[in-house]
């Protein structure tokens, strides 16, 4: 797969899954805008990049706040010279039940997970439509399937998925195509964020060996080479799909 020379604007960038695919795109070619709220880490993502980041740019934004999104769909625009790519990759996770979910944590799932994903895609349409460009967001298995304590995440990750599903139809004509990645437990900092400790989350990982019929949990990597696939040429009739990367956890009950 190549994308030399494409414009490609990646959210998230900073770590996890939208750092390597940032990295990926860049090593095949692309020109990449990078989006994410710490400026140290961003710069860290450039500077990994091949050639340097010469062919990157870093915007430093919160993506859960209008004037940023805006600004976002804007710089990056004018900075790449229009956009063929969008991949919607930050994301937050938090626990709580139904009896104990806070409507700050409901909010904060909502707002990053699912808002600021419609505001970039409606924002990025201007300049993703002339180019018949494609969107690519990063969903989770929680989207399709139920699992305990983590209540809002699940909700929030099911509508990013029936909002792929929607708005598919709708940009079709346009020759645009939207599809989203539904990844398993992955090896990123998004538990830790979420205030798992270190102990914790060497369990977590642990378990995760048994919760996945694989064997293991998956690697940014391999969740990017799906994000690659599905915004390049070769995945031309692809079009509202939420492709699992999860080592066949979705296939089996919750555990």
């Amino acid at each position: 797969m190549t994308f030399t020379d494409k414009a490609v604007l990646v959210t998230g960038a900073t770590s996890g899954i939208g750092r390597a695919a940032a990295l990926k795109f860049a090593a095949a070619g692309a020109r990449v805008a990078l989006v994410g709220r710490n400026r140290e880490a961003l710069d860290g993502t450039r500077a990994a990049m091949a050639a340097g980041g010469d062919r990157a740019v870093a915007i430093q934004a919160d993506i859960t706040q209008e004037e940023d999104v805006r600004r976002v769909a804007d710089e990056a625009a004018r900075a790449l010279g229009g956009l063929d790519v969008l991949l919607c990759a930050a994301g937050v996770i938090g626990t709580g039940s139904i009896e104990n979910t806070s409507y700050e944590l409901w909010d904060q799932m909502m707002a990053v997970n699912v808002r600021s994903v419609f505001r970039l895609v409606q924002l990025a349409l201007p300049a993703l439509t002339p180019r018949k460009g494609n969107i690519v967001v990063v969903s989770s298995v929680n989207g399709q399937r139920a699992f305990p304590n983590v209540l809002a995440y699940c909700c929030s990750k099911a509508a990013v998925d029936q909002f792929v599903m929607c708005a598919s139809l709708e940009l079709a004509p346009k020759g645009i195509r939207i599809n989203a990645v539904n990844p398993g437990v992955t090896r990123t900092n998004l538990h830790r964020r979420s205030g798992m400790s270190e102990a914790d989350y060497a369990a977590f990982v642990e378990r995760s060996r048994t919760t996945h019929p694989i064997g293991r949990v998956g690697e940014p990597e391999e969740v990017a080479d799906m994000i690659l696939f599905l915004a390049s040429d070769r995945a031309s009739m692809i079009t509202g799909n939420c492709v699992f990367v999860d080592g066949g956890r979705h296939n089996t009950c919750a555990r």
